[in-house]
């Protein structure tokens, strides 16, 4: 077996193995049985469970951070150092979110993949996707704040990151929703549509009013 073939193989099965069990509940002996190569192979190839994992996300978010960085230049580009609108900049994301996974797995693998780098105690993994890939994120965060600029920094935050809780939900959830809509609605969805109904659903959640401030705690009480 060709040691490329070997990585293929070994990477292939872990990541499908990590979506459907979790990083921890997936043990490397696990790995290498349905991947049919010995654990030697494993160590050789990628020395420790850590950097299997981080091997597994490399695979989507080398080709989306180069594809992210080269549509932000060309939104740049068209704008002319103007502000670019919140709608324009995630729909760009999105695109490119859908655009990565056809050169892998399935975008539902990798939306549970990114969603587990979150939900379990993977310290190691957020630290790496922040080391390897932060430039493109706090660029289109940077972006983001020109387009929201009434937005507290700390609202922002929340804001980004319950917009991508909503995204990871539903693409990870995607044939289910698919069996629903088609059962219940009788509608076919494609991603597309699924991309379509979902932005002005994130753009209303990013342009929303500020929640009102905090109670005092004796009148909470």
């Amino acid at each position: 077996m060709a040691q490329t073939d070997t990585v293929t193989r070994i990477l292939d099965t872990a990541e499908v193995l990590f979506a459907e069990r979790g990083f921890a509940e997936t043990s490397l002996r696990t790995i290498t049985s349905k991947a049919r190569v010995n654990l030697a192979a494993v160590n050789y190839h990628f020395g420790s469970k850590k950097s299997l994992i981080q091997a597994v996300f490399a695979r989507y978010l080398d080709p989306f951070t180069v594809r992210f960085h080269h549509a932000l230049d060309e939104l740049e580009a068209q704008h002319a150092g103007g502000v670019i609108p919140l709608e324009v900049l995630l729909e760009t994301m999105a695109r490119t979110v859908l655009e990565v996974p056809g050169e892998r797995h399935s975008l539902k693998v990798f939306m549970k993949l990114l969603g587990l780098a979150y939900s379990q105690a993977q310290g190691h993994l957020r630290r790496y996707i922040q080391d390897e890939y932060g430039s493109v994120f706090s660029r289109f965060t940077d972006l983001v704040r020109l387009a929201t600029p009434d937005l507290p920094d700390s609202e922002r935050f929340w804001r980004l990151h319950f917009v991508l809780g909503t995204v990871i939900f539903t693409l990870s959830g995607l044939d289910a929703l698919r069996d629903i809509a088609e059962k219940d609605y009788q509608e076919h969805v494609s991603v597309r549509d699924l991309i379509r109904r979902l932005r002005p659903v994130v753009v209303a959640a990013m342009n929303a009013p500020l929640p009102p401030p905090p109670m005092p705690k004796a009148e909470a009480s």
